[in-house]
């Protein structure tokens, strides 16, 4: 490389010569100051190839050019910065001049001097400025000893490990080496505390944030509101009985839920609206027969990771029938639910639900065919196929499915229907008032628009980063 190439260089001169300044070598190479000081890091990275001394001071230099017998003044003179050193030297009583010999000569005054000077030149090349009185580093700026941008520059001499070639340094410590005990004899790099590293890049959105805010976009395009989701763990109150669905019900058993340990139960419900629903699921009423069975208070305060977004629809609806005049209204969510599922590559144990909901007066099946066809159209989904099925809270109800070109099959994306009375009589809403409701995952969607065929190169520890940070916007064919 061109660092090592000029780190031969520098070698190659001190090989030659007993003694040289940094900047006299920049001079000498034509290279940028920095670029030699650069050079001389990796030198000594190597051992102690070279000494490094920072430069002395003027009036150091000048002291050192006075030899025991004194100096004629004139030749003194002609050192480089002698004018500022030779003051600077007498006013620090170290040198005097003899006027009774002709010419005049130049003595040393003291034995030993302190080079106060090149001591706090040390310490500017360490990066510590704190020894320094603000009056010093003005006078040293006004002799250009240093800038407020700081040209460091040293001197270097042959170090006891000196050679003309650089050994390559090791940089990683690898398990053969250990092994073969090679490294006992192999010179590493050291570590650099002191650097910054690469900066990282900025963050991206994941393909589902950026198909999850054009969902969000949709859905405010149609006129909902979005519904408070930020609680993952509920109670099975909520999550089950509210929407009509029968203690024994298979989907409340730990194969298919997340139950919480601690806290294991919740005990505030609003109490009328409990007895309504425990009234309905055992006894019936509104015109069912329920499912005649003794419904239990410990069932409904289990504690769970919410199994859909619907219990936040439940809660919502409850809070719209306690108004005094009900208002038709449009909700929507889109956040995290949890299944103990089995993964594969379309299931996963958690993921997102997307959920539509409308209460109006007298809505139908065709209200709600009507509006999910344009909400997927608005998708870019238009091969659309629908299945009757069986939800506990809606009938009728229906799966919806869509044609996945990478799969080249059909597959299920949502679920659907019209909430039944005896969900929402209990809560106090009017009789003539229908609700319909749509849910699909993000994810399903994500895998279509985006071309995924498993689900574990979307999410999970498999990703890549590269896929996040290089995945086209998301925009949707509306």
């Amino acid at each position: 490389s061109e660092m090592s190439r000029l780190s031969e260089q520098i070698l190659k001169y001190l090989s030659e010569n007993e003694e040289i300044n940094t900047l006299a070598l920049a001079k000498w190479f034509h290279e940028d100051h920095q670029k030699i000081v650069g050079a001389l890091k990796s030198i000594q990275a190597n051992g102690n190839l070279v000494i490094v001394d920072p430069v002395r001071s003027h009036e150091a230099n000048i002291y050192r050019a006075v030899p025991e017998n004194g100096i004629a003044q004139t030749n003194l003179m002609k050192l480089p910065n002698a004018k500022v050193g030779f003051s600077k030297a007498m006013s620090n009583g170290w040198i005097f001049v003899d006027k009774n010999c002709t010419p005049p000569l130049v003595i040393r005054k003291v034995a030993e001097i302190v080079d106060a000077v090149q001591e706090h030149l040390k310490q500017v090349v360490a990066g510590n400025y704190s020894d320094m009185s603000e009056k010093e580093r003005q006078e040293y700026k006004k002799r250009k000893l240093i800038h407020d941008v700081v040209t460091k520059s040293f001197n270097l001499k042959k170090g006891p490990e000196f050679s003309v070639t650089l050994s390559k340094l090791e940089t990683d410590l690898t398990t053969e080496m250990i092994t073969s005990g090679s490294w006992q004899n192999l010179k590493f790099k050291e570590y650099n505390f002191d650097a910054l590293g690469v900066p990282p890049d900025c963050g991206y959105l994941h393909p589902l944030l950026k198909v999850r805010s054009e969902f969000r976009q949709i859905f405010l395009e149609m006129g909902f509101f979005e519904m408070p989701t930020n609680n993952y763990i509920e109670n099975s109150f909520w999550n089950f009985d509210a929407l009509f669905q029968p203690q024994q019900h298979p989907a409340r058993d730990a194969h298919d839920t997340f139950f919480i340990s601690d806290p294991k139960i919740s005990s505030k419900f609003p109490q009328d609206y409990l007895e309504r629903v425990r009234k309905v699921h055992s006894k019936g009423g509104y015109g069912s027969q329920g499912y005649g069975y003794d419904w239990k208070i410990e069932e409904a305060q289990k504690n769970l990771l919410r199994t859909h977004t619907t219990a936040v629809s439940a809660r919502m609806l409850y809070k719209v029938a306690q108004q005094k005049e009900f208002r038709p209204i449009k909700l929507f969510s889109i956040d995290k639910v949890f299944r103990n599922e089995t993964l594969d590559a379309t299931h996963l144990a958690e993921f997102h639900q997307v959920e539509g909901v409308i209460a109006d007066f007298n809505l139908t099946l065709g209200d709600l065919i009507g509006v999910f066809a344009e909400f997927f159209r608005k998708l870019g989904i238009t091969q659309l196929e629908f299945k009757p099925a069986y939800n506990p809270y809606t009938e009728p109800s229906m799966e919806i499915f869509c044609f996945h070109p990478g799969l080249g099959k059909w597959i299920e994306i949502g679920n659907s229907g019209v909430f039944r009375p005896e969900m929402l009589l209990p809560m106090g809403l009017p009789e003539d008032v229908c609700v319909i409701a749509w849910g699909l995952s993000l994810e399903r969607p994500t895998m279509i628009k985006y071309g995924f065929n498993n689900i574990r190169d979307l999410v999970g520890p498999k990703v890549d980063l590269e896929m996040v940070q290089k995945s086209p916007i998301c925009r949707l064919n509306k």
